[in-house]
């Protein structure tokens, strides 16, 4: 896109979710997000809004290990398509108020594997239609039941595309060179690299973060984290969580709030340090960003001295295809088997050190331990 872009004004939605169990608790969800939208376009008047962010699986919720865990059948009930009806009236939104909207886990299925679902970020256009689609990369073993790109790569990379451009999208807009990630994708380093490489200036990064993974002091790894993805790349980070959720076997605050938007030099402009609803407002300013990236002090893509450092990675750690088209991931326990794999590959290395008297063949089987025992208290699912 040419032209100067001015700044504008950022809107990161944080919400109540509700479990949903039917079609009915989806467009409960769906309708509590657009008001708060029509909320925070019509407070930020002054400088308007052009973005919109919403937290990960704002539609349909989540269930994790633990009584009321699903299986790969209780999430395939409540699975949409994109483009479907939800995004048409996301759209409609976005049309309204000449917007873009970003979302992310939905819960999708997709028409070229209709075995298994995927946990799918959005950019939805002011032209109310869908601009980006992203399939989540880092699906956690321990807590995400969807299929992750990477878990049949062979098979989607021949209808999807396998390299960076196709699997981190980025979409040149008129508000700047917008790319989303999700969740646990922020964890690491590699997502956001592959976002910035392609020309990401604000990353959209809907969470389901819970305290448990860090979302408060004294462990704000959710903060912490994405600031130096932020400041790694010189981008805008824009976080959404949870506010509150309504769930039979979920404590209110079970994803605590702390969204926030973070600046391009990792500085923390907004948060919501709180488990409650909140509509989250700041400035977006692409030209100011587009300066700071034209200076050599503290450009962390000018240092970039690339050489030596793909010895890392010529090896895999974590393996692919674990799910092939007929095989998916039917509970939390499959996946397991994958972090496992992985966890022999890191000890074998000597990446990883065993704890005193162990020995690093004998690691693998210590997590095989801790899945009998979740087993056997019915804290986990067995295999379906």
């Amino acid at each position: 896109m040419s032209g100067r872009i001015k700044p504008y004004t950022a809107l990161v939605i944080q919400p109540k979710v509700k479990i949903a169990q039917n079609r009915d608790d989806i467009m409960e969800n769906l309708n509590r997000v657009c008001n708060m939208i029509d909320f925070g376009v019509g407070y930020y008047w002054e400088l308007p809004a052009r973005l919109v962010v919403l937290p990960e699986y704002f539609l349909q919720g989540v269930t994790t290990p633990g009584k009321g865990e699903d299986g790969l059948e209780g999430f395939m009930k409540k699975a949409i398509t994109i483009p479907g009806p939800e995004m048409e009236i996301l759209g409609k939104k976005a049309k309204q108020y000449g917007i873009y909207i970003s979302g992310g886990g939905v819960i999708e299925k997709l028409p070229e594997f209709p075995d298994r679902w995927f946990n799918t970020a959005f950019i939805i256009g002011p032209c109310g239609n869908v601009i980006l689609k992203y399939h989540k990369w880092h699906v956690p073993a321990y807590i995400g039941l969807g299929t992750s790109p990477h878990d049949m790569f062979t098979e989607y990379s021949k209808l999807f595309g396998g390299d960076l451009k196709s699997c981190f999208p980025v979409v040149d807009t008129e508000i700047g060179k917008l790319g989303t990630m999700t969740c646990h994708d922020g964890a690491t380093p590699e997502i956001s690299r592959a976002l910035g490489f392609n020309g990401a200036e604000v990353i959209c990064h809907p969470t389901a973060n819970q305290s448990f993974e860090g979302v408060s002091d004294p462990w704000d790894f959710w903060v912490f984290t994405r600031r130096a993805r932020a400041h790694d790349n010189m981008c805008y980070v824009l976080g959404s969580n949870w506010g509150t959720c309504e769930y039979d076997y979920y404590p209110e605050a079970f994803c605590p709030g702390h969204s926030f938007i973070i600046d391009y030099i990792g500085v923390v402009n907004r948060i919501a340090p709180y488990p409650a609803e909140q509509v989250l407002a700041g400035p977006i300013d692409i030209e100011a960003l587009r300066e700071h990236r034209s200076r050599v002090s503290h450009n962390t893509w000018v240092d970039v001295r690339s050489e030596v450092f793909k010895e890392m990675y010529e090896n895999p750690i974590y393996p692919s295809n674990l799910f092939p088209p007929g095989h998916p991931p039917r509970s939390l326990t499959q996946k397991i088997a994958g972090a496992r794999q992985a966890l022999d590959v890191l000890y074998e290395r000597g990446t990883f050190t065993p704890p005193y008297g162990m020995k690093p063949e004998e690691m693998s089987a210590e997590l095989d331990k801790r899945v009998a025992h979740a087993h056997a208290q019915g804290t986990l699912r067995k295999f379906d």
